[in-house]
């Protein structure tokens, strides 16, 4: 614990629906609704004004649509929110060398490392002006939280949303915490907190009062022991400006149950190449290779095989994956897959049966049941979240269109064409200019034409297959210069 704030926690608001607002200026002041927009499509995201209609992350989509008929449900774009978070993080990195990101929009700080703040006073200052060129880089808005610890730093913030900041003064941190959920200390998830409302905790407070041996009676040692520090305020860990990876996996739901063993092979093989590029982009290679399948009844299985050393050969992570499909069972059908390595290292020990068998397919000797060359399938559509790894990664896969349109028979190519104008993707038109998608069916799409900046824009329709209108990059929050015709 530090005697002066000086840990400070970042936590962008509402961060996926309020860089859709910034990037479509008619949804300011809307709800948005950003998730997989299938039958069983997850909310990521939902804007304040989605909110107060209890809209929540999680949430089915269908329940969402129900809760907020009039909000704008939107496809998540990665790639953007990725380039506002590079940015955000790049502020936090100017303040101090220690920077710990939890996520694209989530970080902690240690000023003090930085040389910028050792007082409440100078602490503060660097909170607000952080703020405020978060404002101007990205027109966005986040919340910071001042502590001694990065507990509390982190409860700061949360209790600042949205758009706010609040300082923790040492000594002040029993005070704060007494009346609020036991459910605002990390590690307390809905199980924990049932556990303890039966046994008549609901407030940090009381948590404080039922004392360490109560505790570890009721949830174990190692969680009672850290719960009730918590409890009383107290939090050493420090600031690490590194975190090193434990796994990299991608997985996707589907809008229909998988049926087709050989579809189902298809898909795994898919996703075993994109979980090798993303392997190979973070620099590591892994030993143990990882399935999972979640059935039709909800059932979630999981099966590893570890392997002589790591490997970031796509034929090696394919091979392993469909010997692993074969001892699992998919006769009632399958709702999702995934492809995960384990086990990371930053080298690799390259396997000399896979190179021998790559050598055999070079020359022409390879069998009609070879899996494809790495890289031969793109991601298909929205794919898994970002990389940070885990089983509850699925919300922004779900209602992807990629899985459920990727190798549609020939009587579906008219619907497959419908489908890859999804709502809130990027468009150019030849003479209109950039816009984004409201919707399409029926042969039409229906495209909003603005821009970051802009006065809300013109709509606009025209045929799914209009030779002038194509999918776009997403354009630059701030900063893109002047409009083009046609964007007002």
């Amino acid at each position: 614990m530090r005697a002066a704030p000086t840990i400070l926690h970042l936590d962008m608001d509402a961060f996926y629906a309020s860089v859709e607002q910034a990037s479509k200026p008619s949804l300011r002041g809307k709800a948005v609704i950003v998730g997989g927009l299938g039958p069983r499509g997850v909310v990521a995201t939902a804007s304040y004004e989605a909110r107060r209609f209890g809209v929540h992350s999680a949430m089915p989509m269908a329940q969402a649509r129900r809760l907020c008929p009039n909000g704008a449900c939107l496809v998540p774009r990665f790639s953007l929110y990725r380039e506002v978070s590079d940015v955000v993080m790049a502020l936090l990195r100017e303040l101090s060398p220690l920077v710990e990101p939890l996520s694209l929009d989530e970080a902690f700080v240690d000023l003090e490392a930085g040389g910028v703040a050792f007082d409440s006073r100078g602490a503060r200052e660097a909170g607000e002006r952080l703020r405020a060129d978060i404002r101007a880089a990205t027109s966005l808005s986040g919340s910071v939280g001042l502590a001694g610890s990065k507990m509390l730093a982190k409860v700061a913030s949360e209790e600042a949303k949205p758009a706010g900041l609040l300082l923790i003064e040492p000594g002040t941190e029993r005070e704060l915490l007494e009346p609020m959920s036991v459910r605002t200390l990390p590690g307390v998830g809905p199980a924990t907190g049932e556990h303890l409302r039966r046994a008549g905790i609901t407030t940090v407070g009381e948590l404080a009062e039922a004392g360490e041996d109560e505790l570890v009676r009721m949830i174990g040692r190692s969680h009672g022991v850290g719960l009730y520090r918590m409890a009383l305020g107290l939090d050493d860990r420090p600031v690490v400006a590194e975190r090193d990876a434990k796994s990299v996996s991608v997985e996707d739901t589907f809008d229909v149950d998988l049926h087709d063993r050989v579809r189902i092979r298809t898909e795994v093989q898919r996703l075993a190449d994109r979980c090798v590029r993303r392997l190979r982009e973070s620099g590591h290679s892994g030993r143990t290779i990882v399935l999972k399948v979640r059935r039709f009844d909800f059932s979630t299985l999981t099966r590893s095989e570890t392997l002589r050393g790591p490997t970031d050969d796509p034929g090696v992570v394919r091979e392993a994956a469909a010997r692993l499909l074969e001892g699992v069972d998919t006769t009632g059908g399958v709702r999702l897959l995934g492809v995960g390595v384990t086990g990371l290292a930053d080298y690799t020990q390259e396997d000399l049966f896979a190179q021998a068998a790559a050598t055999l397919a070079a020359q022409g000797a390879g069998g009609p049941g070879d899996a494809p060359d790495d890289g031969a399938e793109g991601d298909g559509g929205v794919g898994g979240p970002p990389e940070s790894g885990g089983a509850a990664q699925d919300a922004p896969a779900a209602g992807s269109p990629g899985p459920a349109s990727e190798h549609a028979p020939p009587g579906e190519a008219e619907a497959a064409a419908e489908r890859r104008w999804t709502p809130g993707n990027d468009v150019r038109h030849a003479v209109h200019g950039p816009g984004w998608v409201q919707g399409s069916g029926v042969g039409r799409v229906t495209v909003r034409f603005e821009r970051p900046g802009s006065a809300p824009g013109r709509v606009r329709t025209f045929r799914v297959d209009d030779p002038e209108l194509e999918a776009a990059d997403p354009l630059p929050l701030v900063g893109e210069g002047e409009e083009e015709p046609g964007t007002a």
